[in-house]
């Protein structure tokens, strides 16, 4: 399996103890817990259950900050090199204190953590949806916002630029706006805009081009046309917006993700996602689905990073679980 060059320093240390080690040798490493979720964590989440011989893994709360002079999380993995046993043990402290002898923990099948793309999930248990529920994705597709490249360029105050108003579209610039609306986005007007234009500057008319040009012109003084993103877009200038999500929900941060319903059709740019129905839901339905996950969804479904932050990928949101809506398609 290869590795990332994203990969922390402890992969290294997992690779040469594998290279190093005889059969039958034993170890415990601690180390930060972010290899059980992210990608450049397969090969150690591989290793652990080919060659090192993983027995047991250790997780502390993300909260619990075990060094006092380092904002980690951390985990501890015991292993037995050469050994391939059935199951591993996994289990999640609160506290330092509470490790004890590491003995205890759920024993996770060798099959299940094979197939499982990330392993906090299963510390958790099964996870088997109860009845009369379904998860989020079966309903809805879950997308990121676009990405800008410069947000210092094409995000702007609409009151204070002289731009065509339809390359101009209030968006959810910032996290905190979505956790300041409470359960529904009800106006936009306090949102700043994007600017957003068209690939094609012939579907703009005359009296909209100039100005346009003006904005571009100074747009490229600034650089913007060199960034990695605007180089690899159709048209350097073209943001590409998704149309206004009817849900739109924070993914980042030390605290359960805000869910709300976008009443004042607000775009959003990549600091948050948009809860899009697969086909044409009623508003019940979609507050239905705002209120289930805003009273079920907490920090420990997503994946916790040093110091608890919590972050939710969109296929992670998919897999929330919500109502079973089937039938309630308008």
């Amino acid at each position: 399996m290869a590795a990332s060059q994203l990969a922390g320093l402890h992969v290294h240390f997992f690779l040469a103890t594998l290279t190093h080690a005889k059969a039958g040798d034993r170890g415990a490493f601690i180390t930060s817990a972010e290899w059980l979720d992210v990608n450049y964590g397969a090969l150690v989440r591989h290793l652990l259950l080919d060659g090192l011989g993983g027995r047991a893994i250790h997780v502390l709360d993300p909260e619990a900050q075990p060094f006092e002079d380092a904002q980690t999380t951390a985990a501890i993995t015991c292993f037995e090199v050469g050994s391939k046993p059935r199951s591993l043990r996994l289990r999640r402290v609160k506290s330092v204190s509470d490790l004890g002898s590491l003995s205890g923990g759920q024993a996770v099948q060798r099959r299940r953590l094979a197939e499982a793309r990330r392993w906090t999930p299963l510390l958790r248990g099964a996870g088997k949806v109860p009845d009369g529920h379904i998860e989020l994705g079966e309903v809805c597709r879950v997308h990121r916002g676009a990405v800008t490249g410069a947000n210092s360029v094409w995000v702007v105050d609409p009151s204070r630029i002289t731009l065509p108003d339809r390359v101009l579209f209030r968006s959810v610039t910032r996290a905190r706006e979505l956790f300041a609306a409470g359960d529904r986005l009800a106006h936009a007007g306090a949102l700043r805009a994007v600017v957003d234009i068209p690939a094609d500057l012939d579907e703009l008319e005359r009296d909209e081009l100039r100005p346009v040009e003006r904005f571009l012109a100074a747009a490229k003084r600034l650089g913007a046309h060199e960034g990695y993103i605007a180089r690899h877009r159709r048209a350097w200038w073209s943001v590409g917006l998704r149309t206004p999500a009817p849900l739109l929900a924070t993914y980042m941060a030390r605290r359960p993700p805000a869910i709300v319903r976008n009443l004042a059709d607000a775009r959003h740019i990549n600091i948050a996602h948009g809860i899009y129905p697969r086909a044409a839901l009623s508003d019940d339905a979609l507050d239905r689905i705002a209120s289930a996950l805003r009273g079920s969804v907490g920090v420990e479904h997503g994946r916790t990073y040093a110091g608890g932050l919590t972050k939710f990928e969109p296929k992670e949101m998919e897999r929330l679980l919500i109502p079973d809506l089937t039938g309630e398609c308008v």
